[in-house]
């Protein structure tokens, strides 16, 4: 009796957990069916022609992201490119798919242009391969070069933002709002001066809403700017959290530290500016100088020269 007990309570637990497996994922099902029902309805209110282009694009999309997800599969530098792409300011699911079939598309389109214009001037099979694979090598590497730009344009531009951030948040932590309620209050004063900088710090309250350690959090803020800066900071809000100390004196301490950081660096690009002005000097002014200086005085004395003889 207590076997058939146990054996009634194992089948009775193996049903449940099997009708639960079937459930979950028909519920997820009916639940993207419904969004996507939604976005049909929302999308017939718009006018023919938005809604042509809209397919048209997401049909794009679509095979650029299959297409893309099988070259990411084969690599093993997706992570990198994922955090490349992060701190670009691309978030998409899919930004590493499509990063990888852009590439792959212009090596295609500049490789092959290459190669029929080199068969139509006429040139040698081996120019035309070396052409061609240079080209192919070019295509594949500006957009890295063109990504890695952007990211440290945006890192200059969450750096350079800081201290007014720091300042913002010292006012607000000195009238009486926590820590998160004060990045809350800079990201939303920050939208119009610094929008990297404010939406990177409303990424991190949403991970701190959804349940995320903050210390963690901080550490993810870090991470997506790239800014030695920020991440500095980050370690002393670590610091400060986990050792009780005062928020605001140490922010305004790492306000006045930043400041200096930038200070000096303006000094050093100052300084570097008699040096950067020599290649032009060289260059463009001196020659012209030269002509001008030079030219009449040496026509001078050949005509002196001639009239002696």
């Amino acid at each position: 009796m207590p076997y058939l007990i146990a054996a009634l309570i194992m089948t009775s637990v193996m049903l449940v957990v099997f009708v639960a497996a079937v459930m979950v994922p028909a519920r997820s099902r009916a639940i993207h069916e419904r969004l996507t029902a939604l976005e049909l309805e929302r999308d017939r209110h718009l006018p023919r022609r938005i809604r042509r282009t809209r397919e048209k694009r997401q049909q794009i999309e679509t095979l650029m992201k299959v297409l893309g997800e099988r070259i990411a599969k084969n690599r093993q530098d997706t992570s990198e490119t994922w955090l490349l792409l992060t701190r670009a300011g691309f978030r998409q699911p899919n930004a590493v798919a499509l990063y990888y079939t852009v590439r792959l598309l212009m090596v295609a389109g500049l490789s092959g242009g290459a190669f029929m214009l080199t068969s139509i001037r006429g040139m040698s099979l081996t120019a035309i391969l070396f052409i061609s694979g240079m080209a192919a090598l070019v295509a594949w590497l500006v957009p890295l070069y063109v990504l890695r730009r952007r990211t440290r344009k945006r890192s200059r531009a969450i750096q350079l933002s800081l201290p007014d951030m720091l300042d913002m948040m010292v006012v607000c932590v000195e009238a009486g709002l926590g820590l998160n309620q004060a990045m809350q209050r800079v990201a939303e004063e920050l939208g119009t001066m610094s929008p990297e900088l404010s939406e990177e710090l409303q990424l991190t309250n949403l991970e701190i809403q959804t349940g995320m350690p903050r210390e963690e959090a901080l550490r993810n803020l870090a991470d997506r700017s790239g800014s030695t800066d920020l991440k500095s900071l980050v370690g002393m809000l670590v610091q400060t959290d986990r050792f009780g100390t005062s928020i605001a004196r140490a922010l305004r301490v790492h306000s006045k530290t930043l400041r200096t950081k930038r200070r000096q660096r303006a000094e050093e690009q100052a300084a570097k500016t008699t040096i950067k002005l020599i290649f032009p000097l060289v260059l463009f002014i001196f020659p012209a100088l030269m002509v001008v200086i030079l030219v009449p005085a040496v026509l001078h004395i050949i005509r002196s020269l001639g009239g002696l003889t």
